[in-house]
């Protein structure tokens, strides 16, 4: 099975999800960073490398066999099942999974709408909403599955799934400083969201991946 994930050349969680999966899995992929000619070709006409065209214009997108599809959760979901981070034969814990990916989906359209406005005045406003009433509700959301789980640090059981690498490269996001309105010490009085942090953080297979790709930690 020949796998190519297309994506921006960037550590986020929309594709790092996948990536890491695949790279703990010890499944063989290529990791194709669009940039330069290729971003611009894809920009205007949403054709990727490979000359077929994103179904949704967007990506992450990822090839199979020269077969493509689309869309974040569906790929992690393809590949979690290939690298065993994702239940096949169990709907109930798939569907448990499934709740965080489309939490990380919601909370995503949130930052991503805070930052829209153009006025610079009302962005500012929009991105202390965002920090003191919209991301303390999910994370509470997300604090309170964690704490419901007794058997581990992780969401589903005592494994790591493709729904705990989402979180925790989506919270590194928003915590990183990169956003502004969003401080750094957002994800302070969340114990168990940041025992989860810690755990990934020190896997080996993501510190490998880290010192492999990653121009810094976050």
């Amino acid at each position: 099975m020949k796998i190519t994930l297309y994506y921006f050349k960037i550590p986020f969680w929309r594709a790092e999800v996948t990536r890491l999966s695949l790279y703990i899995g010890d499944i063989p992929f290529e990791d194709y960073r669009i940039e330069g000619n290729d971003y611009d070709k894809f920009k205007n006409t949403g054709e990727l490398p490979n000359k077929k065209i994103a179904p949704f214009k967007q990506l992450p997108v990822l090839d199979v066999d020269g077969k493509i599809f689309a869309q974040t959760g569906a790929i992690a979901r393809f590949c979690g099942k290939l690298s065993g981070l994702y239940p096949k034969n169990d709907d109930y814990k798939a569907a448990l999974i499934d709740q965080i990916i489309e939490a990380a989906q919601d909370i995503n359209f949130l930052v991503t709408l805070s930052g829209r406005d153009k006025d610079e005045e009302r962005k500012k406003i929009a991105r202390k909403i965002l920090a003191t009433n919209h991301l303390p509700k999910w994370f509470q959301f997300l604090e309170n599955l964690l704490r419901q789980n007794t058997k581990s640090v992780y969401f589903v059981d005592n494994n790591l799934t493709i729904a705990d690498l989402a979180i925790w490269r989506l919270l590194g996001w928003l915590k990183s400083g990169m956003l502004d309105g969003v401080p750094t010490t957002i994800l302070d009085e969340y114990e168990n969201l940041n025992k989860l942090r810690e755990e990934i953080y020190k896997n080996p297979k993501v510190i490998k991946w880290m010192d492999k790709v990653y121009s810094k930690v976050i």
